[in-house]
């Protein structure tokens, strides 16, 4: 769990770093987040009801997005974006732009995770050797040790755990009590179940490819969003030689959501996850892909002629990835400047 650090922190990437934060609701959580928070700047997207008030504790820079917000800038481009679902951070994946009692600082973990390369060919069996104290142990390759540069850093829960519905309800008292001081890279080739909830990207190296799907209102499916896009990211980052880190940093998760909502969510997904792992294990994106860009319309095309066979929401969801790179390429073409910087309710200096 975040707690107050005694003394200042200096900061790691201060104007380089947007922290995104999906919500319904008011945001008095981020007083225990303070210390490690107030110093960056916050991307919060506001979903459901655009004319609720969401209040913001003095003292963060911040900017918010709501459903109005999506329409106006994106256009007839806004129906890539999901509503009512945490899928609607991906907006902001758009429109930001550069700029144990121990205390454990989130923040400082997840960019060290992606400052420092990833062992994507070959496993190390101290985990992360770039960490301190780490280093490669005794028979590896000494050509690939200069590693590969990270894209994702995928951080863990302790308390409660991640679990889909039927797991919930036949593990209601079940809490996630290891620690484990460890971070490693995801091999090469291996898919992996990515939560968004603790989660960080390099939106240079690996931005268009995190795309949350259409899920939630009006949706068939939900609760897949950040699965769908780590499924994605991982071919992708496979096929362009970068890495993915999951380990810590751990975040304290202690509010379960009910098991009898997300099944509503999850039924169909549970179900159509037994094909579509196997289509993301088996997926060959071609050779002269040689971008994000590239291979995320590529594998759009291969979601489309090869999913859309198990419902015809997967049709719809490929042509929804099409429209978010078209997105994305509007909002962020040079010279471009989307009417994103005026928000009337957007901006809070301290």
């Amino acid at each position: 769990m975040a707690t107050a650090p005694s003394t200042k922190l200096t900061p790691l990437l201060k104007d380089e770093l947007d922290i995104v934060i999906p919500t319904i609701r008011n945001l008095d959580f981020l007083e225990m987040w303070r210390p490690f928070f107030e110093q960056y700047h916050l991307i919060i997207v506001q979903d459901g009801d655009p004319s609720k008030k969401i209040r913001v504790s003095d003292g963060f820079d911040y900017q918010i997005y709501n459903r109005n917000d999506v329409n106006r800038i994106l256009g007839p481009k806004a129906s890539c974006i999901s509503f009512k679902d945490s899928a609607c951070r991906c907006f902001v994946y758009i429109v930001a732009k550069d700029p144990s009692g121990k205390e454990i600082n989130v923040l400082e973990q997840h960019i060290k995770n992606l400052l420092t390369p990833s062992t994507t060919h070959f496993f190390n069996t101290l985990y992360d050797p770039y960490r301190e104290g780490a280093d490669f142990v005794r028979g590896y390759s000494f050509s690939l040790r200069e590693g590969a540069p990270t894209a994702v850093s995928h951080g863990l829960w302790l308390n409660i755990p991640d679990y889909d519905a039927p797991t919930q309800l036949v593990k209601p008292l079940e809490r996630n009590t290891r620690y484990v001081d460890a971070v490693m890279t995801v091999p090469k080739g291996t898919l992996f179940p990515m939560c968004g909830m603790n989660l960080a990207f390099d939106r240079e190296l690996i931005g268009q490819a995190m795309y949350f799907g259409l899920m939630g209102d009006r949706q068939p499916i939900g609760r897949y969003d950040d699965m769908w896009a780590g499924w994605c990211m991982k071919v992708i980052c496979d096929h362009l030689g970068l890495g993915v880190k999951t380990g810590l940093p751990y975040i304290w998760h202690s509010k379960a959501s009910n098991p009898f909502v997300n099944l509503k969510k999850e039924y169909k997904g549970i179900f159509w996850q037994e094909k579509a792992i196997p289509f993301f294990q088996s997926v060959s994106l071609p050779k002269e892909c040689s971008s994000v860009e590239k291979c995320y319309l590529a594998l759009a095309g291969e979601v489309k002629s090869k999913l859309g066979e198990v419902d015809p929401y997967f049709i719809k969801l490929a042509d929804a990835m099409v429209t978010w790179i078209e997105a994305w390429n509007m909002v962020n073409s040079p010279g471009e400047k989307p009417a994103m910087t005026s928000l009337p309710n957007a901006t809070s200096k301290k």
